[in-house]
């Protein structure tokens, strides 16, 4: 247990030492100051002239969002029809079939919008060709969208007044060339030489010791398994993800899995800080963030550390916790550390069954998701977090009887409406989402019209609640992880789902650009002795009790009927 501890401490200090520099030179790439990566301006340059793109051409937030849903649109149709005729087209040595329409329809939105739900298996579902062309091209731009809309954010306060916030298609581009790009060739290196594989031949086929055929699956693994990672998207080459041998073999795979998805989320907050010349701030946010992932990250831990109750009173040792659906190789609290951060933030990745985890467990990955703005995925976990700012602005203005200020800007009845929808939407779709699963669940006909139980439930209790919690909040939350006791690959909930993903990822990249855009062209306010500073410690824990009162009003009864009324049974028994 000592030598798991020390190894998710190291590995948490290792990421910091990465997403600090980092954030500071992505501030200065995207503020244009002179970096070591300016080689790259001529291929760039290259990309602008085919594509037709004024490098020079400055847009206002209207204008970023057209660019952002129009090429989001055009990729989705895209990849919708590849995937349904994909056993057409080359690359496919194993012979897999095309994707029906409802599946292709929430496979291709749920990697355009960065979330990577995957109602299918990774060595059966898809092609060589769909898994490249496709899954690891909408990995790229999906997590390249989140990081060019939070510069917008950037933009809006770096300047006193301004509706000039530079270019998207600028700030696209770079975000891949001066950082995906590069850094997925490292980390796919790594993975690579460390037995990740890294071929297109078909399966392999060998005897076991049992005497039995085995197919095993494989292909250009690492190369995926580096972008989903490091964009936060999360989707596996195989079906059990990060849990597979082939896609995380050791604890030197783990650790670099784990310190890719979290670089850039860590590190756009310190861009942020330093783009618009408040480094205070940056460290205020970070630290608020730490300590929401903190506060869920060590009840996991020993939630899972203790081990199932129901097991201790049959009198079996449980010396290496709960070890149900998990791997040996990465343990109880190197798993615990995993499922923290892939919920806290828009990964997604498993290294183990999040359905096999204790109720609490399960509990603190919902909730993750639910408030969905500790460190994030690229750029969207910086919008979320700004949202709860504004509504912080907004209740702190009220408290001290002044006009609510954000950098110099007056927060107004406009911005505050929409700060507030964007805030309800998210427990609103999740809600909705579940309350009809249970309804569907209860009333579907059959092929006679007769009502009976669906066959994709399997655990009608309160955990079967639970996992129709889960898969909202994971859609909501542009997530992609699951409960995978849930039936998912059928009409309902790829289309239930597919309609979930689109506006749990657009509205809430829409609504703080907006806003950031509105707050940008009005009149700078000087600050005076009467400001409320919104780069200081209170203000901080301000930011954090109002998401957690949010979090708490909008979820608490939904969380009593699953994974809570599952621990006290199990406590009970």
């Amino acid at each position: 247990m000592n030598t798991e501890l020390l190894g998710i401490i190291a590995t948490y200090a290792i990421t910091l030492l990465i997403a600090i520099p980092l954030g500071i030179y992505l501030a200065k790439v995207f503020a244009g100051e002179k970096v070591w990566t300016d080689f790259l301006k001529p291929l760039e340059k290259v990309i602008y002239k085919l594509s037709g793109i004024n490098s020079n051409e400055e847009m206002n937030w209207k204008q970023h969002m057209k660019a952002l849903i129009t090429i989001n649109l055009l990729w989705l149709v895209y990849g919708f029809f590849v995937l349904i005729f994909q056993h057409k087209l080359p690359l496919n040595p194993d012979g897999n079939l095309g994707m029906s329409p409802d599946l292709s329809f929430n496979t291709v939105i749920s990697f355009v919008v960065n979330c990577n739900l995957q109602h299918y298996s990774g060595e059966t579902g898809l092609t060589y060709f769909t898994q490249q062309f496709v899954i690891m091209f909408l990995q790229f731009v999906s997590a390249a969208t989140g990081i060019a809309a939070a510069v917008v954010l950037f933009k809006a306060f770096r300047d006193k007044t301004t509706t000039q916030l530079g270019n998207f298609w600028v700030f696209f581009i770079k975000s891949i060339t001066r950082l995906l790009l590069p850094l997925s060739i490292v980390i796919a290196i790594v993975l690579a030489f460390n037995g990740i594989p890294t071929s297109y031949e078909g399966k392999d086929q060998f005897i076991s010791m049992e005497g039995d055929t085995v197919n095993v699956s494989r292909g250009p693994v690492a190369a995926m398994v580096a972008i989903k990672h490091l964009g936060t998207n999360g989707g596996g080459w195989f079906g059990v993800n990060s849990a597979h041998p082939l896609e995380n073999p050791n604890y030197i795979t783990y650790m670099v899995e784990m310190i890719a998805q979290v670089i850039i989320p860590i590190a756009m907050i310190f861009a942020f800080g330093w783009f618009i010349r408040r480094k205070k701030m940056a460290y205020v946010i970070f630290g608020i963030m730490t300590l929401g992932m903190f506060l869920l990250l060590v009840p996991t831990v020993i939630s899972e550390v203790r081990g199932n109750p129901a097991i201790e009173k049959m009198g079996i040792s449980q010396a290496t916790g709960a070890m149900e659906g998990k791997e040996i190789r990465f343990g109880t609290i190197g798993t615990a550390y995993w499922s923290t951060v892939t919920t806290i933030i828009s990964t997604g990745s498993v290294n183990s069954m999040h359905d096999s985890t204790m109720p609490l467990t399960g509990m603190l990955q919902m909730l993750a998701m639910m408030m969905n703005c500790f460190y994030g995925g690229c750029g969207v976990g910086l919008l979320n977090y700004f949202v709860f700012i504004i509504i912080a602005v907004f209740i702190s203005g009220l408290m001290v009887g002044r006009t609510p200020e954000f950098l110099g800007h007056k927060v107004e009845a406009r911005e505050v409406k929409i700060a507030s929808i964007i805030a309800l939407l998210h427990p609103f779709i999740i809600l909705v989402g579940t309350a009809l699963a249970a309804y569907t669940i209860t009333y579907y006909p059959d092929a006679n019209w007769a009502v009976k139980p669906s066959s994709w439930l399997n655990n009608p209790g309160f955990h079967g609640f639970s996992e129709m919690l889960y898969e909202n909040t994971s859609a909501a939350a542009n997530n992609g992880s699951g409960f995978e006791g849930l039936g998912d690959n059928n009409m309902f909930w790829n289309v239930v789902t597919g309609f979930i993903l689109i506006l749990g990822r657009f509205l809430p990249i829409i609504g703080p650009v907006a806003i950031a855009g509105l707050l940008g062209a009005k009149k700078y306010i000087p600050e005076s002795n009467g400001t409320l500073k919104t780069d200081t410690l209170t203000f901080g824990v301000m930011t954090f009790v109002v998401i957690v009162i949010i979090t708490a009003l909008a979820f608490f009864p939904a969380l009593t009927l699953g994974p809570l009324a599952e621990y006290f049974t199990l406590a009970k028994s």
